[in-house]
């Protein structure tokens, strides 16, 4: 842990300091931990590290709701370490372990084991667990004894709870707890396990397609059971249109439910499964341009809440394989950040040539989709001043640079997996520095630890 690791003293020099307070131009100091002093200028002293910062963005670090690990069970395709080190490069200071393993997440026993495992990660791991046992969808978990355990989000991502009688129990459970459950929205019946979405592009590709009801279906399921129990929910990973109007009517309604949004669904469509290249396969699947600029939409007036990577590792030999027979999954852990900035602050589309006009953010509004509500909602953020620049809060900060271009290679990162669908792409604006609990991490985009 950054606790168990010496200290440096820092003075960062002429950044944008930017948080929910606003923009401000100026200088801030590092001692300890924790940011001591904050000023339009400073001078340095003695035994102090000078970080010139001109003309780069001072962020609160980053919290991702939505991290595969793969440890225990997975270990060729990510380790804590090395999916931690992954997320320290693209400056978050927390990761939600998503329970997927093998084991399951789902018992007291096995979230102590993980948590000894993330004590030597160079950043917080929040480990949510199972809402079924094995996320077979049968029988809930104890999710009391998981609570009682400190377990706040409860997940079988991967896939939807698909019994109604259980989703509903599993509410009331939570609501009695004071958890959140986080829904994969995925019913089975509709989407019959198709490797992509269903539309013109499976059509011509001769592939099955996933209808987009399957994520429609399970969404206006889980808004009804949410509202008749006066219960919470986060919505993993939402991709089309229609579901992000239905979370947008329920919000205006007063209804308690949170939902994140995934890079690749706000800048890739289906027609990148015309290279039948298995790193394009996804669960849920890519879909329209339509529902692409239904997410920008849905980021910009705040219907969703954050922007989550699903982070979800595959070995290569295992995603090798033809499209319609590889696993489902992307990793994004190094890249989340610079692919919403290209696409979404500076107007460089990647891929979706037609996304010109779409809605535009700020980084302000970057902070709050991944810092200030990710970190609420995975309930990361107790410590006084965690997620602000202020005198006082601690130190786990990211300095971005974003007039910086650069090409992603697969083969130079952090994590075990290459299945990254941006390889070879140009991004502008890359973290250069990342302080975790006052201790320089990542330095000139590069692991320090």
């Amino acid at each position: 842990m950054a606790s168990e690791r010496s200290l440096g003293s820092f003075l960062l020099r002429g950044a944008t300091l930017v948080d929910a307070a606003g923009e401000r131009l100026g200088d801030l100091r590092v001692r300890a931990g924790k940011i001591v002093e904050i000023a339009s200028s400073l001078a340095p002293v003695i035994d102090e590290e000078v970080i010139e910062s001109e003309g780069c963005y001072l962020l609160p670090a980053f919290v991702d709701l939505h991290t595969h690990l793969r440890e225990p069970g997975g270990e060729r395709a990510e380790t804590i370490l090395s999916g931690t080190g992954a997320g320290a490069l693209g400056g978050y200071r927390c990761v939600v372990a998503m329970p997927n393993t093998i084991p399951t997440i789902d018992s007291v026993e096995v979230v102590r084991h993980l948590r000894q495992l993330a004590k030597a990660a160079p950043i917080e791991v929040a480990i949510s667990a199972a809402i079924t046992r094995g996320r077979r969808g049968e029988e809930l978990v104890e999710m009391s004894e998981l609570a009682a355990e400190g377990v706040v989000l409860f997940t079988d991502d991967g896939r939807g709870v698909q019994d109604d009688g259980l989703m509903r129990a599993a509410l009331e459970m939570a609501s009695t707890l004071g958890v959140t459950l986080g829904q994969h929205c995925e019913h089975e019946g509709h989407a019959k396990g198709a490797p992509m979405h269903e539309g013109a592009w499976s059509s011509r590709l001769g592939l099955a397609g996933q209808p987009r009801l399957a994520e429609i279906a399970m969404v206006a399921r889980d808004l009804a059971l949410v509202e008749e129990l006066d219960a919470s929910m986060h919505f993993l990973h939402l991709s089309t249109a229609e579901a992000i109007e239905m979370v947008r009517t329920a919000r205006a309604r007063g209804l308690r439910v949170t939902a994140e949004a995934t890079p690749h669904h706000l800048a890739l469509t289906h027609a990148e499964v015309a290279s039948f290249d298995p790193v394009f396969r996804v669960n849920p699947p890519l879909r329209e341009s339509a529902d692409v600029r239904a997410v920008r939409t849905g980021l910009v007036d705040g219907t969703i809440d954050a922007i989550a990577t699903d982070h979800a590792p595959h070995s290569p030999e295992t995603k090798d394989e033809p499209f319609d027979c590889a696993p489902p999954g992307m990793i994004g852990l190094e890249t989340a950040f610079a692919v919403a900035h290209t696409e979404l602050v500076v107007g460089a589309h990647l891929r979706v040539a037609n996304a010109s006009g779409a809605p535009m953010l700020t980084m302000g509004d970057l902070v709050r989709l991944f810092s200030t509500a990710p970190a609420r909602i995975a309930r990361v953020d107790d410590q006084p001043g965690s997620g602000t620049i202020t005198v006082g809060a601690p130190a786990d900060l990211v300095l971005f640079d974003p007039k910086v271009q650069w090409r992603v290679d697969e083969d130079r990162g952090a994590s075990r997996s290459r299945n990254t669908p941006f390889a070879h792409l140009d991004l502008v604006g890359r973290i250069r520095h990342h302080l975790h609990d006052g201790q320089l991490i990542v330095r000139d985009a590069k692991l320090v630890l």
